[in-house]
Parts: structure tokens; C-alpha cells; sequence
């Protein structure tokens, strides 16, 4: 079954999702994003939202702050 339920992407979108944060980029230009999106099935937004929450706790796991500032704040 893939159809996407209403908690998120289905595990074979996470998969693709997964894989093009770990070998890809972890904040894709906007045709990456749309490619990627359109792979996974999903909506741009959808999938940017993902890439940004997936970045926040990969940030966490490695012991920087969930979201990047300039150096200028």
C-alpha cells in the first residue's frame, strides 16, 4: 500500500527521502527539490517541510543548534 497517510510519507517516500538527504544534499536547490518531490510523490512544500525538519534533528544529533543563524546575528 502507498498511499500516503495523514501522519506524513508513506515509508517507500521516506526511504527516497532519506536517501537523497544522506547522498544527495541535506538543503536542496529548488529544481533538486522539485526532482526530489516528484520521485517521492509528494508536493514541493510537502517535501521542502520534510528536508527542514529532517535537517533540524539531524543538526540536534550532531550537537548544533536546530536551525543554522548567520554569524551576523
Amino acid at each position: 500500500m502507498s498511499a500516503k497517510t495523514a501522519n506524513g510519507p508513506t515509508e517507500d517516500q521516506v526511504e527516497i527521502l532519506e536517501y537523497n538527504f544522506n547522498k544527495v544534499h541535506k538543503r536542496p536547490d529548488p529544481t533538486t527539490l522539485c526532482l526530489i518531490a516528484a520521485e517521492a510523490g509528494l508536493s514541493e512544500e510537502e517535501t521542502q517541510k520534510w528536508f527542514n525538519e529532517r535537517l533540524a534533528e539531524w543538526r540536534r544529533s550532531e550537537g548544533l543548534p536546530s536551525e543554522c543563524r548567520s554569524v551576523t546575528d
